[in-house]
């Protein structure tokens, strides 16, 4: 009999942007346009030299990821993806996404380009519909050039279209989010993601703190609320902290993160869960040039994971979705009673930040806002069994109970 190919996702990291914004903590760099032919051959390279690693596997999502990869430009791009067409297998269905800065996506030949080429998602970085908020975090676009790109990307064919939005952003008042939601439901966007602010060391923004205006976490909280009760009144489903959908245009490749799916990426400062190793890639765009061209060493990280030791990631990316967790999934993967986890489920359920239906566990917007301290309180009684496992185990004792 033979055996059906295994799902994967590719994520392909652009670092390349115009600009670094104020509150940006990713791997993207400015002013290094003359690498980008370099890069470009350095991916299609690095993805052939890989593909026969991947030949049981069928891919079924392709993620183009930044920085700013509509920044990369058309050519590169459609020559990057043919790679993966022609080396892959890729699913004729496949979600292969894009993400775009609305300034470097407005020119619908281009967008006409990448749709024919096998884009089939588009995924814009509005974050804001006031011109002065996007000027404060170092946005090089205007609301005007998020309507032009989204009108381009519809009439190149893309009927699947995403919007990245921030709430907390400097003297941002709740008025003014409220505003913002609405212009961006406006556009009709069949996904949208909205992130709060937070300000990373090292980033500019980081440096004036202080000074910023910043919303605190109350203001913060009544925004993401707000946010939920909005977006569903409008038909967008919530199906992860940040994230909200129509029916069925949830992000594929995303959903692979929290539901442990297998993912390999490619480029500088990219991660991969691939084969049961977890791996990435250093933050080095000349390094990762270099290292494809001569096969120097281009890892940061490298750990084999054995699958019965998943399980915190398990409980951490369940709790992150509002699928949440399946006990019996759980028993069936990990061999352990899920009932080690209920007096204290039981405790977020009295407190509203739970809700046990449809036979699984999930937060309520009211817990997501608190999912660290929730996910904190699980992994500690995760790591009580196991202590009390391994304490059994050293005494001799295997009759340990499973629950």
């Amino acid at each position: 009999m033979k055996t059906a190919a295994k799902p994967l996702g590719l994520y392909v990291h652009i670092p390349f942007c115009k600009q670094k914004c104020a509150y940006c903590d990713f791997y993207s760099l400015s002013g290094n346009e003359g690498l980008m032919d370099d890069y470009t051959d350095a991916l299609c390279a690095h993805l052939t030299e890989t593909a026969p690693f991947a030949a049981g596997h069928t891919v079924d999502t392709v993620y183009f990821g930044g920085g700013t990869p509509s920044y990369l430009g058309e050519k590169r791009l459609v020559q990057i993806l043919k790679t993966i067409l022609k080396k892959y297998r890729v699913d004729r269905h496949a979600e292969i996404t894009l993400e775009a800065n609305p300034d470097s996506a407005g020119d619908q030949k281009a967008l006409k380009a990448l749709r024919k080429a096998g884009f089939n998602r588009v995924s814009l970085g509005m974050q804001s519909a006031c011109d002065e908020e996007l000027r404060e975090i170092g946005r090089v676009h205007t609301m005007d050039q998020v309507r032009a790109a989204v009108e381009a990307a519809r009439k190149a064919g893309f009927d699947n279209l995403s919007l990245d939005l921030i709430y907390g952003l400097p003297h941002q008042t709740q008025d003014r989010w409220a505003a913002n939601l609405a212009a961006a439901v406006d556009l009709a966007p069949d996904h949208l993601s909205c992130y709060g602010l937070k300000v990373e060391e090292g980033t500019p923004l980081y440096t004036r703190r202080d000074d910023a205006g910043l919303p605190g976490d109350d203001e913060q909280a009544d925004m993401y609320l707000y946010t939920v009760d909005y977006l569903r009144r409008f038909g967008y489903f919530q199906y992860e902290i940040s994230n909200f959908a129509r029916t069925g245009r949830e992000s594929r490749h995303n959903l692979k993160y929290w539901t442990l799916g297998e993912y390999a990426g490619f480029g500088p400062g990219a991660h991969s869960d691939f084969g049961d190793v977890r791996y990435a890639y250093e933050k080095d765009l000349a390094g990762y040039i270099r290292g494809v061209r001569e096969g120097t060493p281009m890892l940061s990280e490298n750990d084999r994971i054995p699958p019965m030791d998943r399980d915190t990631e398990w409980l951490m990316l369940g709790l992150r979705t509002v699928r949440g967790l399946d006990p019996k999934v759980f028993e069936q993967r990990f061999r352990r009673r899920f009932s080690m986890f209920l007096p204290f489920l039981t405790q977020c359920e009295q407190a509203g930040y739970a809700v046990y239906e449809e036979d699984r566990w999930h937060l309520t917007p009211k817990g997501f806002l608190v999912s660290n301290q929730i996910i904190g309180g699980m992994l500690d009684v995760l790591a009580e069994d196991k202590r009390r496992r391994t304490e059994a185990a050293a005494r001799g004792d295997f009759r340990v109970r499973l629950d």
